[in-house]
């Protein structure tokens, strides 16, 4: 039987732009998960994918300003990559013809519930990375 985890509601998401929580992985990994809306007919109104890049490991999530979204998807402040918000899936940039790693959700009477039997709900908010610094390296020219 999965366990599920009441995580916030689709509105907060909406409203917000996206959401930030922390897991524990299978393999004892403290993992951070991004929730943002995705605005498809076909799919839930909000979908959860680990917060890192898949061309690098950066995080697309920013304590400062949340993940920047532009045309339905995330875009990676590094390189500029965009991940469709819905599927995940990114066909630009250096993260090209790569997909986000999904973690499984479930949406009931609006709220948001983590049912992922690999992941287990630590905090809100980002995890606790004393190696690693605020923001992303930016090596591009793009400003958010």
């Amino acid at each position: 039987m999965t366990t599920r985890y009441r995580l916030t509601s689709v509105e907060t998401v909406q409203q917000d732009g996206s959401w930030l929580f922390t897991a524990r992985n299978g393999r004892g990994e403290d993992t951070e998960v991004l929730l943002v809306p995705c605005e498809s007919e076909a799919k839930p109104p909000v979908e959860a994918w680990v917060n890192r890049c898949t061309h690098e490991n950066q995080r697309l999530y920013r304590e400062d300003i949340g993940a920047v979204m532009r045309d339905g998807g995330v875009v990676c402040p590094k390189h500029g990559s965009i991940f469709d918000a819905c599927s995940g899936y990114c066909d630009n940039g250096e993260a090209a013809d790569s997909t986000l790693l999904s973690v499984d959700l479930e949406i009931e009477d609006g709220q948001v519930y983590l049912i992922d039997e690999d992941m287990t709900y630590l905090r809100d908010g980002p995890a606790d990375d004393d190696d690693d610094d605020d923001g992303p390296q930016s090596t591009s020219h793009l400003q958010f």
